[in-house]
């Protein structure tokens, strides 16, 4: 295929993917759902090019960004308080799912041998968890909800790609349960602490950088300078990836600016939508040369269907079942959230109640500690408030859609595997079955089920509640601080001050629309300025109740838009 032809297909491709996801909206389906069925439908045209992506393509420059992009928008805490639940999906179900189909193919396959079975059960393994979160988000899904889904999808590939590459090396011979085990922590502990550095290190120099643009080319960059380290010394560059995107989410709100924010969070959706979409147009595009490459080696199509279909019926069975005990401990967990909310509550009201005792405890480590108390106090709330339903742990049981990782891990088999051809087309029938068949279905469902997510006057009023709080501490450290001085060293105008608190008072969440035609005046400068300072006092009381999770992770981010685009209003940006 000449350079020419290939600009053209990039050029149709987008194009495709663009037209898909506006259709997809309309009709209420899941843009991948429809972008596979899509490529399937134009893999039988006549005169459409055999479309082949080498999976190296797809594993080292299409899924380091897909997964930066989403650990960049996943809320810290949230995956802190879950870590348990997302690790056991992630990890555990991973594991387990990798050896329970890889003993079916091997009992279907007398010429492969276990390990090879068990490399093709870690190719088919991980979900992907794209097309789930669409639809739960389009249907309000509860946010928790989301959370897991969300972070399965981010770890569990690291779990399936180490286990695949330990899997492949025991075919030569070379299996030692130690030694794979050691292997897999040594691949765990050194990409975290590779993408703790590089999350980090990337932080700091964009927050030296006052420039939109050049900061957002730099993360870019930041998904590859993870993994590629990472996986030169035998780690998970998934991981790494994962960690630099979590550490880069936690610290972009206190380090970079409103503006670098907003021309990365517009950009890397852009990214993000065109990456996710290409890769399952690609998934149905391919489809139908899976199926020649099957016929031309002398193997049986339907033969690698009703298998794919069978390792299918046993990946939903084993999830389902996984599923179980993961809601039991769910609700456990909620019970002994009350308890704990309860006991923390009464402390914090006797800590409030008792001045002696604040004035007694007022140093550094007093107000660590009350923090700590603070945080134990919104972990058990959020326990107790957002448990996990049987209803939830039906939506989490059929969302086991599998995708990308799928796609690429499975061309990825070494070429001596016996029936290869087959092996990689009952992978896409796998994840074709369960893309199409679950995701289709997985609306349907979550409106059968009646589950609803975070109920919207309430949302309202937590918001409301927040935006107080932010206020009253930007009027506490800005409007009512004595010592309170222009960037030169001079007062502000008690005129402008007033203003100010009059704005304040009135509008707690939107800031004065008035035109100014002279840059130079000086009532509007100090204004500029001092409401400069109350934005960044906001952010700095929002960053605390960020830290201390009091407040739903949904309304923190709508909190940070709402004052991110009152600075961008304001500055007339």
């Amino acid at each position: 295929m000449g350079l020419e032809e290939l600009e053209l297909l990039a050029i149709a491709a987008v194009l495709v993917i663009v037209g898909v996801s506006y259709f997809a909206q309309k009709l209420g389906v899941a843009a991948p759902i429809l972008l596979v069925v899509v490529g399937l439908a134009l893999s039988v045209v006549p005169g459409i090019p055999v479309v082949h992506a080498e999976p190296e393509l797809i594993l080292t420059i299409v899924l380091p960004p897909l997964l930066y992009s989403a650990a960049v928008n996943m809320p810290v805490v949230d995956f802190r308080r879950d870590i348990g639940t997302i690790s056991a999906l992630s990890v555990v179900l991973v594991l387990v799912s990798a050896f329970g189909s890889g003993l079916l193919l091997w009992w279907i396959f007398p010429q492969l041998s276990l390990a090879a079975a068990v490399a093709v059960g870690a190719v088919v393994s991980p979900p992907d968890a794209v097309a789930a979160t669409a639809v739960g988000k389009k249907l309000g899904l509860p946010p928790r909800l989301l959370t897991l889904l969300e972070g399965e999808g981010l770890v569990n590939d690291a779990t399936a790609l180490v286990l695949l590459r330990t899997a492949v090396a025991a075919t030569a011979g070379t299996f030692s349960f130690w030694h794979a085990l050691g292997d897999f922590a040594y691949a765990v502990v050194i990409a975290i602490a590779v993408g703790a550095v590089v999350g980090f290190v990337s932080v700091w120099v964009r927050s030296k950088i006052n420039q939109p643009a050049l900061t957002t080319a730099i993360s870019f960059a930041v998904p590859f300078i993870a993994f590629l380290p990472a996986e030169r010394l035998g780690a998970s560059g998934v991981i790494a990836v994962v960690v630099a995107g979590l550490i880069t989410g936690a610290k972009s709100a206190r380090k970079f600016t409103v503006q670098d924010r907003s021309a990365e969070r517009t950009n890397w959706l852009t990214v993000q939508m065109l990456l996710e979409n290409g890769v399952f147009l690609l998934m149905g595009l391919q489809l139908m040369h899976l199926v020649d490459d099957v016929e031309n080696v002398g193997l049986s199509v339907w033969t690698a269907i009703w298998v794919g279909l069978l390792v299918t019926v046993a990946l939903i069975l084993i999830r389902v079942v996984f599923v179980v005990p993961v809601v039991l401990a769910a609700r456990r967990q909620q019970r002994s959230g009350r308890e704990k909310q309860e006991q923390f509550g009464q402390i914090l009201d006797l800590v409030a109640a008792d001045e002696h005792f604040r004035e007694q405890h007022a140093g550094p480590h007093a107000q660590r500690e009350l923090r700590r108390l603070q945080r134990q106090h919104a972990d058990a709330r959020f326990y107790a408030d957002q448990g996990l339903s049987w209803k939830g742990g039906a939506v989490l049981a059929w969302s086991g859609m599998r995708g990308v990782v799928t796609l690429a891990a499975a061309q990825s088999l070494p070429f001596d595997f016996p029936y290869r051809t087959q092996l990689i087309l009952i992978a896409f029938v796998v994840a074709l079955v369960t893309l199409v068949g679950q995701g289709g279905t997985l609306p349907a469902l979550i409106r059968f089920l009646g589950i609803r997510g975070t109920d919207e006057e309430n949302a309202r009023r937590e918001l409301t509640l927040l935006m107080s709080e932010l206020s009253e501490a930007a009027a506490e450290q800005v409007l009512n601080n004595p010592d309170l001085r222009r960037s030169d060293g001079t007062p502000f105008d008690p005129a402008v001050l007033e203003r100010a608190r009059q704005m304040q008072t009135r509008m707690q969440d939107r800031l004065q629309d008035t035109e100014h035609t002279e840059e130079q005046n000086s009532a509007f400068q100090q204004a500029l300025e001092l409401e400069q300072l109350i934005l960044e006092a906001q952010h700095d009381a929002l960053s605390e109740a960020r830290s201390a999770g009091t407040y739903g992770s949904h309304t923190i981010a709508r909190a940070q838009k709402r004052i991110d685009s009152s600075h961008l209003r304001f500055a007339g940006e």
